[in-house]
């Protein structure tokens, strides 16, 4: 490795990547980021018109792709979806769970339908693509990366935002937990917890109100863009530039995290 240059060390090509929930605005980025590390990208969503938008963008930026539809909360679903991905790309080298749902129902309001929906779509789905996914990185024995969007809400919780994070609080320990039991097989596991970065799941919740307390507690003074996750994605995607990386918890947050008075 000490001959590599700094290039070869974050060089993806000849990998496959899946990212469900690319059809969103941090998944995108990260579809975006990763094909052009030279990984061809599956882009898995719910949507077929954002699926569809999604694999145009990659085509006419050059990355070899394919629009896969999921639903990430059901395992048979997923496992069509590897299937699709396998035929159309090859062997999956690296997935990215980046689903996202969220609810600014007050706590005593939340109803048992909304809690099961919001822990769904953002710990179910983890678990069970990490299963479906997972197996079958461990199971071709050439080992692969599993990347976890996590949240700053994760830990300590934010105010509002109660089953979403106990949900990514859950996707931490899941992360942690895949970790220890994968390394074995030559897989590794890590999360991202980004910051504030608008995208669709939390645009209601950002109010003018919300966005100034968020900003003030942010020693770099702003909300993210969604670009600036590509960079860590990309590292832990790579096995030569993060192959002794598992069980982390990557913050790109601004700050935030670090902040208390």
């Amino acid at each position: 490795m000490s001959g590599e240059s700094s290039k070869d060390l974050f060089d993806l090509t000849g990998s496959v990547a899946v990212v469900i929930g690319g059809t969103g605005v941090l998944g995108g980025a990260i579809c975006h980021g990763l094909g052009r590390a030279g990984a061809a990208i599956a882009v898995m969503g719910r949507s077929p018109e954002r699926a569809e938008e999604r694999r145009a963008a990659l085509t006419a930026d050059g990355i070899p792709c394919a629009a896969i539809l999921v639903d990430a909360t059901d395992r048979d679903s997923l496992a069509a979806a590897l299937g699709q991905a396998e035929e159309r790309l090859g062997a999956v080298d690296i997935l990215v769970n980046a689903p996202g749902v969220n609810s600014a129902t007050p706590f005593f309001e939340i109803e048992l339908d909304e809690w099961h929906r919001v822990l769904d779509g953002n710990l179910t789905s983890v678990f069970l693509a990490c299963q479906v996914f997972g197996r079958a990185m461990a199971d071709r024995g050439t080992g692969g990366s599993i990347i976890n969007i996590s949240s700053a809400s994760s830990g300590p919780p934010l105010s509002r935002v109660a089953a979403y994070s106990i949900a990514k609080a859950g996707v931490n320990n899941l992360t942690q937990y895949l970790a220890r039991e994968l390394a074995p097989r030559s897989v590794r596991v890590n999360a991202i917890a980004p910051g504030f970065f608008p995208a669709e799941q939390n645009r209601a919740l950002l109010s003018e109100d919300r966005v100034r307390a968020i900003v003030a507690h942010t020693p770099a003074g702003r909300l993210g863009e969604a670009d600036e996750l590509v960079g860590a994605a990309v590292w832990l995607a790579s096995s030569r530039a993060s192959g002794f990386v598992t069980g982390s918890i990557v913050r790109v947050d601004g700050g935030f995290s670090a902040m208390t008075i």
